[in-house]
């Protein structure tokens, strides 16, 4: 599972013209989930979301949390994060999750993120979105986690 998240002034998206999900100050995160992931690597991303201190405090140094901002999160699903572009000139898309798959894991981490209490906003998964953002900083960090894989 790879999370890329951009500290935001504002962040919104559209689909078919309509704005779908729209924040002000918080988080814009794009998801990619990999076959193999599960509702342990989605929690463990959306309690590290929560706790991350990258906002600013009084005197401009990152030290707060989301929570203490009282930011919130627009969450778009991308599965191109999973590309595998190591071998010609066209990415792969076989590493990501089934889309069904996708979809529980994006919801999961959506709720979950909820349950920690934070306002979160999202995109409609496997749409043709178009996303727009204030990157405040610019502050961007890809976070990755995968359980070990017992065979």
């Amino acid at each position: 599972m790879k999370a890329v998240l951009q500290r935001v002034k504002s962040a919104s998206v559209e689909v078919s013209g309509q704005i779908v999900g729209s924040i002000d100050l918080g988080l814009m995160i794009l998801l990619g989930i990999e076959q193999g992931d599960s509702n342990e690597e989605s929690t463990f991303i959306a309690n590290k979301v929560k706790d991350l201190r990258i906002f600013a405090d009084d005197v401009g140094k990152m030290n707060k949390s989301i929570e203490e901002v009282k930011g919130s999160i627009l969450l778009v699903s991308q599965f191109t994060l999973i590309a595998d572009w190591k071998k010609g000139r066209r990415p792969g898309f076989t590493r990501a999750a089934a889309p069904d798959e996708g979809k529980r894991l994006y919801e999961h981490f959506a709720q979950t993120l909820r349950n920690l209490g934070l306002h979160v906003e999202t995109g409609i998964f496997g749409a043709d979105m178009q996303v727009s953002l204030i990157n405040d900083g610019p502050v961007t960090l890809v976070l990755e986690h995968q359980l070990e894989k017992l065979n």
